[in-house]
């Protein structure tokens, strides 16, 4: 039987129009510490997003999410952040800041499976 593994997510926003503060949830990032685990689901919703701001700029927002989503792995050759260890990128990600991706505060859990639950959260809180 599987045990119980402790968990922290935070659901990944973009900010279209800084000075409005509204955003839209695109993505979730949980990890594990325990079990050496991370991963980050996301989903752009490009006519949402310029619904809120005609100008803003969707390509750069794939890029720059897509370069999250490899900071995020490790797997970033050219970031100094990606290699370091799990806890620290997670902690980094989910940094505040006043950027047009932003995260919540993380939220922790505990769980049997966590593809299934960040699957999970991803559809309940981003789709």
């Amino acid at each position: 039987m599987q045990d119980l593994k402790l968990y922290e997510y935070a659901i990944i926003r973009v900010v279209p129009k800084l000075e409005r503060e509204e955003f839209i949830n695109i993505g979730i990032i949980l990890f594990s510490k325990q079990a050496k685990f991370i991963t980050v689901l996301y989903d752009i919703p490009f006519k949402k997003i310029k619904l809120f701001a005609e100008d803003f700029d969707v390509d750069q927002l794939a890029l720059n999410i897509k370069a999250f989503e490899t900071i995020a792995k490790g797997t970033c050759t050219d970031s100094p952040i990606a290699h370091m260890d799990i806890p620290s990128r997670f902690r980094w990600l989910t940094a505040i800041r006043s950027s047009a991706i932003q995260t919540s505060r993380p939220h922790p859990g505990m769980c049997y499976h966590l593809e299934k639950t960040s699957q999970r959260l991803f559809e309940e809180l981003v789709l």
